[in-house]
């Protein structure tokens, strides 16, 4: 325990804003002699290595996890605010039960963070050092985890309008904006496939299951405003629709598949209910294909933007 704290990822998250502070000071002032040889020599010293946790090479490399080095101070800063904002991440998942406002706020934290990084940091490193680099110090692959927390943070939104009795046609909205945000992040990873061919395909279903399952929940609300609108043939079409692409994405990682079954098992139910009221009562024509409508999406959470924190101390350099 440090401080009273018995959570791990906190007093983590503590120790790196004590540090983070200071290592902003030590390149401000670095900067300052930069074109100094002992400085750079120095700093060509200093061997700083990161490894990758989304490479899959971490998961089946028998040596250890590969070590990526770039002797630049500005790649420390970089990998370190990557690790602060996986934590605050990794916070907003460890007090999700118990507290949604502080979780949602710990996700649009990081996603700044992340924000941050893609922005300001990781593109001059880019420039500056064309080696090669982990994952995570690349700036799509942190507009990437951006996204994703994002998506995390509006799915608790979601969670706290559904407790409020939102209507079905804006929660089917709120669902599909979830989807929409893990499409660009899944387009980003697509849309380079020598950047990331070494991306972890755990990381990869991570995110494509995430997404065809909001867009399930999604599709089932939409269904649901269309029967209580007397479109039930419409209803049924739907529901038909999203049950038949929603298959053929379960993961295959147990726990998540539990998710995914009783989803669909929900999904099923519905469907049943709406096909049996269809044939007693409505008898109206089923559509499908381009007859049925397209979701719309509707994001409403936004990041909380980064500001880096810098301890002002009198510093003497002597060289």
């Amino acid at each position: 325990m440090s401080g009273g704290l018995t959570s791990r990822c906190l007093r983590d998250l503590q120790k790196l804003e004590q540090y983070l502070p200071l290592l902003e000071n030590l390149i401000f002032h670095v900067d300052l002699v930069s074109s100094n040889h002992h400085v750079v020599h120095w700093i060509s010293e200093l061997k700083i290595c990161w490894s990758s946790a989304l490479s899959s090479s971490s998961f089946f490399n028998l040596r250890g996890s590969k070590l990526f080095q770039i002797d630049n101070l500005r790649y420390e800063l970089g990998m370190i605010s990557y690790l602060y904002a996986a934590l605050l991440r990794e916070r907003a998942v460890e007090i999700l039960p118990t507290d949604l406002v502080q979780s949602a706020t710990l996700f649009r934290e990081a996603a700044g963070v992340f924000q941050h990084l893609t922005n300001e940091n990781f593109p001059s490193l880019q420039s500056a050092h064309s080696g090669e680099r982990p994952l995570e110090a690349t700036p799509s692959m942190c507009t990437v985890m951006s996204l994703i927390c994002l998506a995390e943070a509006q799915a608790i939104t979601i969670r706290k309008a559904e407790e409020k009795g939102t209507t079905v046609g804006l929660l089917a909205k709120l669902h599909y904006g979830i989807t929409e945000l893990l499409g660009e992040a899944t387009a980003i990873l697509y849309s380079n496939t020598r950047e990331y061919k070494d991306v972890s395909s755990c990381f990869l279903e991570f995110i494509s299951s995430c997404k065809a399952l909001h867009e399930l929940r999604s599709l089932k609300y939409l269904a649901e405003g269309l029967k209580m609108a007397d479109q039930v043939g419409v209803a049924i079409g739907v529901l038909c629709d999203a049950l038949i692409k929603v298959k053929k994405k379960v993961p295959m990682e147990e726990s998540w598949r539990t998710i995914f079954r009783k989803e669909i098992d929900d999904a099923a139910d519905m469907l049943r209910k709406f096909e049996n009221e269809n044939e007693f009562v409505w008898h109206e024509k089923i559509p499908g294909g381009d007859e049925l409508p397209q979701p719309q999406g509707n994001k409403i959470v936004n990041a909380i933007p980064y500001h880096p924190k810098r301890w002002e101390r009198e510093l003497s350099f002597k060289i």
